[in-house]
């Protein structure tokens, strides 16, 4: 039995209200298959409503974060009938529908990236709403090199830096380094990769101590005000304010912020 069929794809980890989903397919560099997306999306899916989850980490084993789509997998698509034209479309839509689920999470979710994220592996950290990534961590989005431009990791990479960064690392396909993508913006840390477990789980217990539903409430609404245009913005986020306002949470927070005392927040 070879380690791919031996082996889970996606290992699941609770450690209290964090949840570690790794993506373990290392000796193919973990790219993301049709079975590697199919088992992050219904990962992703089962915590949607689990309110005992506050925090998503999305980790990888081996030296590589991921290379990817499969490209052997999609290669093979070729023999079909229409050239593969029907499975193309499905893997990017498959694709599309992991990445904004990952953005519009009631969880926020963190990248912890060792070694190289190309492709729709850089777009996989750049969807995340945090990324740690180790001194030794490298991001591409290399696909020019093969005649197979990264429009879709486009959307997310063109979304987390600014826009001429974004396209020359587009249009050249040359990575770089973990300290440039700190700077850029696609990473928020940068740490040696001895510490990249400790660093990774400090931030996430952090947020995960904070209240669950105000967390909810604030990733939707910070993603969603993003799409909107400024008027539209602050219409939106005013009578989000006005909501967050009436809920346990604020009530118990604000009130114990004047009493000078510990919040105890209420039960989800």
């Amino acid at each position: 039995m070879n380690q791919q069929s031996a082996s889970p794809l996606l290992l699941s980890a609770r450690d209290g209200g964090i949840l570690m989903l790794t993506l373990n397919r290392p000796e193919a560099r973990n790219p993301l298959s049709e079975n590697m997306m199919r088992a992050l999306q219904l990962a992703l899916d089962e915590v949607v409503e689990d309110a005992s989850v506050r925090v998503v980490i999305i980790a990888s084993t081996g030296p590589v974060f991921s290379a990817g789509h499969d490209l052997k997998e999609m290669t093979g698509f070729r023999a079909d009938g229409d050239r593969g034209l029907a499975r193309y479309r499905a893997v990017f839509a498959q694709c599309s529908r992991l990445m904004q689920t990952i953005v519009r999470h009631p969880r926020p979710v963190i990248a912890k990236v060792q070694g190289m994220a190309t492709a729709a592996g850089c777009q996989l950290v750049a969807s995340c709403d945090l990324a740690i990534a180790s001194s030794d961590a490298r991001f591409a989005t290399p696909g020019i090199n093969i005649g197979l431009f990264c429009s879709t990791p486009m959307v997310a990479l063109s979304r987390a830096i600014p826009r001429k960064f974004a396209m020359e690392m587009l249009l050249t396909g040359q990575p770089i380094s973990a300290a440039e993508a700190q700077r850029l913006g696609l990473v928020n840390r940068v740490v040696a990769g001895s510490e990249l477990e400790s660093e990774t789980t400090a931030l996430a217990q952090v947020i995960a101590a904070k209240p669950v539903a105000t967390l909810k409430m604030g990733k939707l609404a910070f993603q969603h005000q993003l799409e909107l245009g400024l008027s539209g913005a602050y219409d939106y986020v005013g009578e989000v304010m006005v909501q967050n306002m009436l809920h346990a949470e604020a009530v118990e927070g604000i009130c114990a912020f004047i009493e000078k005392r510990p919040p105890n927040w209420p039960n989800p």
